[in-house]
């Protein structure tokens, strides 16, 4: 079926078309717009035309991220408590750090939820020991290793929404990556860091423009995309802001799980469409989420229903999120990521 539709539809909404476009785009980011018009009904230009626009406004974007386990990385879920005054000033400091992302304000204005990423755990004290406690009105810090992701990342909330049909889906997604377990991290050189870099920027980066940036010829970064998207060390995610798909309220939840029900626990909270991450985690709160409702009352009825639902739970905390200083990518003065991002 062929149709362009109206952009916007909904009270400034996403449409049909734009959904079904966003997840085409989480499955293969660097998708030809030609091959999505296919699946989608529609032509070429129209694929274009609404990416194009969609992505001047800041509404919608592709990234190209590293995956931290497949490099090797330990990622960190920080809380930091700071005075009312500074917090602010604190937010924007910790966005400005390369190891740094979805740094944001949560309820109350005088707590900082971060996630910190460090080569090792040899390497994570520079930032969690040192740097914040020292800071002037860091009235606390707690740091809690991510241990296992449930959902997130390249299985993103987007991926739930049920915009294409299961063969639709087929169509457009790439085979899955090839990842051993027991295999070595991967290594990035100096143009691998630039390449990603880049990405981080924009996910749809012409390929002349990702050559230039590296130094190789065209061939060899559409070869060096393959490789490192077959090991996992790259993946694309769609950077989109959340009011467009009708949420209004974006909650953090620390919950205790039993040890022995932490796994069905998060495997259960990962099939819940308002969750776009959820992950283990060290400490007293070992199970940690990031939800999208429609407003507060869907948060209500949400935590007193399937949260309440979900096996050994003993114990939640849960903060809505006023404000984002930085998402997944770079932080890019002025970006509409600071107006409303999921996670």
């Amino acid at each position: 079926m062929k149709t362009d539709g109206k952009p916007g539809a909904g009270g400034g909404g996403f449409d049909a078309l734009d959904r079904r476009l966003a997840h085409a785009l989480q499955l293969d980011g660097r998708a030809p717009f030609s091959r999505i018009a296919e699946v989608l009904g529609v032509s070429d230009q129209t694929v274009a035309r609404r990416y194009g626009r969609h992505r001047s406004s800041g509404a919608l974007k592709v990234l190209g991220l590293s995956d931290a386990r497949a490099l090797g990385e330990v990622e960190w879920m920080v809380r930091v408590q700071c005075a009312p005054e500074a917090a602010v000033t604190v937010a924007e400091a910790l966005a400005r750090r390369p190891d740094t992302s979805w740094v944001c304000l949560l309820s109350g204005g005088t707590e900082i939820a971060a996630v910190c990423r460090a080569t090792s755990s040899d390497h994570s004290d520079a930032l969690l020991l040192e740097k914040l406690p020292r800071t002037p009105n860091v009235v606390g810090v707690t740091a809690h290793c991510l241990l296992h992701e449930f959902c997130g990342g390249p299985q993103g909330l987007i991926s739930k929404s049920g915009a294409l049909t299961d063969e639709e889906a087929a169509r457009l997604g790439p085979p899955p990556p090839d990842v051993d377990p027991a295999a070595e991290p991967v290594a990035l050189g100096d143009a691998d860091r630039r390449l990603f870099a880049a990405l981080a920027r924009d996910g749809r980066a012409p390929l002349a423009e990702l050559a230039a940036v590296t130094g190789w010829s065209p061939t060899t970064v559409r070869r060096r995309l393959a490789e490192l998207r077959a090991t996992g060390a790259l993946y694309y995610d769609v950077d989109y802001d959340l009011r467009k798909f009708g949420y209004g309220v974006m909650a953090a939840l620390w919950m205790s799980v039993a040890p022995a029900e932490l796994a069905a626990a998060g495997a259960a909270l990962a099939e819940h469409p308002e969750v776009a991450f959820a992950g283990a985690t060290t400490g007293p709160n070992n199970l940690f989420a990031s939800v999208l409702c429609r407003d507060v009352q869907a948060l209500y009825t949400y935590l007193t229903t399937r949260v309440a639902a979900l096996p050994g739970v003993r114990t939640m905390e849960s903060a809505p999120r006023i404000r984002q200083i930085k998402g997944p990518g770079p932080l890019v003065a002025g970006s509409p990521a600071a107006r409303g991002r999921r996670r």
